[in-house]
């Protein structure tokens, strides 16, 4: 199977859209949509929990405050308790850009979900479609004989695949094993699509980066400014309600911890380190790709000694130049 953008061919909808990520605390959001206000941008959130409602403070959504007057999409998509696969999000978010270019304005993306942006970038293989019932079989497997199990029967086929996930991603885990039965060929084998070239120009991509102790130090604080903005009672409020998270947005960082202060199993304090700790790990993953993004074209913003005007003018001087460029090819 060739890659694809799941859809009919490998023209990219996004092929004149901009892009803004970065580490998670590194400021993108805000500087984001000043960017667009400048630029007369309308908005794309690029974070896989954005997607989810209900979920604000500890997915540090932009507050409605923030977004008057810049309109901003792909975020409150789906309730908690449901499942909303990258696809899904590639088909709605080319439908919403070819929205915005058709009022004269300009996409631009904004968030750190690694995933969300190399599929963005280089497509997703053309895969076979769900099937329910082989869905059911190999979950009712799961839940009868273990996570690990189920595993170790992927890793049986598809070593390459079970290697780049953990044992308890059961929803990739089982998906891996539908391909695997649907087509008789490992997923690792039709997963091609990233060694391909990129769909469109990779310097259409901005990277916020700071030192690390500066980012680290962000973390810890926004952590704690969510514990203040009610990010406890968010969750016991999300988990005690009559549809709880499901598997995919109950990955989001710090909602099982906090739930874990809930039942008792741990104290507030140990928590909110807990919680520190896994932020800057998921930080430390997203620097791993931004890096080898940056060897594709991806441009680096240094956001260390310069004030917000100061980054604004050079992500503006550098879409411009952009712009100029694109005009006389």
């Amino acid at each position: 199977m060739s890659p694809s953008f799941a859809l009919e061919s490998r023209r990219s909808p996004f092929a004149s859209s901009f892009f803004l990520t970065g580490a998670t605390a590194s400021g993108k959001t805000s500087l984001g949509i000043e960017l667009a206000r400048r630029i007369g941008a309308e908005i794309v959130s690029l974070d896989s929990m954005a997607i989810y409602r209900k979920m604000d403070v500890g997915t540090a959504k932009p507050t409605l405050e923030e977004r008057q007057g810049v309109p901003h999409h792909m975020i409150d998509v789906v309730d908690p308790d449901e499942e909303f696969s990258v696809v899904e999000y590639m088909r709605m978010a080319a439908r919403i850009v070819g929205e915005i270019e058709t009022r004269g304005n300009v996409p631009l993306f904004v968030g750190g979900s690694p995933l969300y942006l190399k599929t963005i970038l280089f497509g997703v293989f053309d895969a076979p479609g769900g099937d329910p019932e082989l869905r059911a079989e190999l979950r009712a497997f799961a839940e009868r004989e273990g996570a690990k199990a189920l595993w170790k029967r992927l890793e049986d086929v598809d070593p390459n695949a079970a290697g780049k996930l953990h044992p308890n991603d059961v929803k990739r885990v089982v998906r891996a094993l539908e391909v695997y039965r649907l087509t008789g060929k490992p997923i690792s084998e039709l997963q091609t699509q990233f060694s391909a070239p990129p769909l469109f120009e990779p310097g259409q991509i901005f990277i916020l980066t700071r030192e690390r102790r500066t980012l680290y130090e962000r973390i810890d604080r926004r952590v704690d400014a969510m514990l203040d903005r009610g990010f406890l009672d968010e969750t016991r409020a999300l988990f005690e309600g009559e549809s709880k998270p499901g598997p995919t947005a109950s990955k989001a960082v710090g909602y099982r911890e906090l739930l874990a202060v809930l039942h008792g199993e741990l104290t507030l304090d140990e928590a909110v380190e807990t919680i520190k700790r896994l932020t800057r790990n998921f930080a430390k993953r997203q620097e791993t790709w931004f890096r080898s993004l940056t060897n594709q074209g991806a441009r680096r913003i240094c956001a260390e000694n310069k004030t917000r005007e100061e980054l604004l003018d050079e992500l503006e001087r550098e879409i411009e130049k952009i712009r100029r460029e694109s005009e006389i090819l």
